[in-house]
């Protein structure tokens, strides 16, 4: 269900920018585009995990609790940083893999960046 939800966020979201031809990108080494990548990615799991803890939904006692339904329903208010990764991603590792890396790797870990940013958040 949250795989479904997110893919039509996906389609909402849309890439917001293609890749450059930037040389310098091209020179850079996988672990270089990573780290590059990774400011990006924070700041879209930030965003999303405010907005999940700033729901009234939200339940500090039982984070799994519709914890799947927060985070889609997150999604326009974080298009943003969402569309930033997504943009980066293209730009440093070529056109669509922005898009290939928000349905794949980055929603299956999602649910677990959003409980450890709003836990620590807690402490």
């Amino acid at each position: 269900m949250l795989l479904l939800k997110l893919t039509t966020a996906t389609f909402i979201i849309g890439v917001a920018a293609g890749p450059t031809n930037e040389p310098s990108v091209a020179r850079l080494s996988l672990q270089q585009k990573n780290v590059a990548t990774q400011a990006y990615v924070q700041r879209a799991n930030d965003c999303i995990a405010r907005v999940v803890v700033a729901d009234p939904r939200f339940h500090r006692d039982n984070l799994a609790v519709n914890l799947g339904d927060l985070i889609v329903d997150s999604m326009p208010k974080c298009l943003g940083p969402v569309r930033a990764m997504i943009a980066a991603y293209d730009r440093y590792f070529g056109e669509g893999v922005g898009e290939e890396f928000f349905m794949g790797p980055y929603l299956d870990v999602l649910p677990s960046a959003v409980t450890k940013v709003t836990a620590e958040s807690m402490d």
